[in-house]
């Protein structure tokens, strides 16, 4: 099966999909069975969720990368130059493990949460923009006014939610929500 029919190209669910294959491969499950399901496969709610494309512009909701692992194939599957809304509860994160992903993507950086300190010190210097935002709202409204057609905004905090949020659901439902108001 060629890879352009995955319904899902990222990197990381290519990997996925080949460990996926090898395991049903295993349990002889029929081939046509297992194309159909790579073909059709949606993401979860609040993982690379595409949310809308407004003026040539991707939105992602990414709301579940709450560390940094995650937050890194978030970003090495975003195609164009990306503005990086970041930030909540740093958990003692390493963030230089995204210094090259960040270097070679991201033009801005927009942080929320209460713990931006470790993102601004390792990426300050990185990007041509960088600011702290009061409300996942504003954060949008600031993305939208640093993008041009062909970028993509991507919510992909890295970090916990719970200094704003109840949970990774609220805050993306908020970003959606920010987003369709735009």
């Amino acid at each position: 099966m060629s890879i352009s029919s995955f319904a899902l190209q990222t990197n990381f669910n290519v990997k996925n999909a080949m460990a996926s294959s090898a395991a049903t491969d295993i349990m002889q499950m029929r081939k046509a069975a297992i194309r159909e399901s790579l073909s059709s496969f949606e993401c979860d709610e609040h993982r690379l969720e595409k949310v809308l494309k407004i003026n040539g512009v991707h939105y992602i909701n990414d709301s579940k990368s709450t560390n940094v692992n995650a937050s890194y194939y978030t970003l090495e599957s975003v195609k164009g130059t990306t503005v990086w809304i970041a930030g909540g509860v740093d958990r003692g994160n390493d963030f230089e493990t995204l210094l090259p992903l960040v270097n070679e993507k991201v033009k801005a950086i927009i942080c929320i949460g209460e713990n931006n300190d470790r993102i601004i010190e390792t990426f300050g210097n990185v990007v041509d923009f960088m600011i702290e935002s009061e409300s996942i709202e504003e954060a949008v409204k600031i993305a939208y006014r640093l993008t041009e057609e062909g970028d993509t905004v991507v919510l992909s905090p890295a970090c916990a939610s719970y200094d704003r949020f109840q949970d990774f659901e609220e805050r993306g439902n908020r970003f959606k929500e920010a987003v369709r108001n735009l």
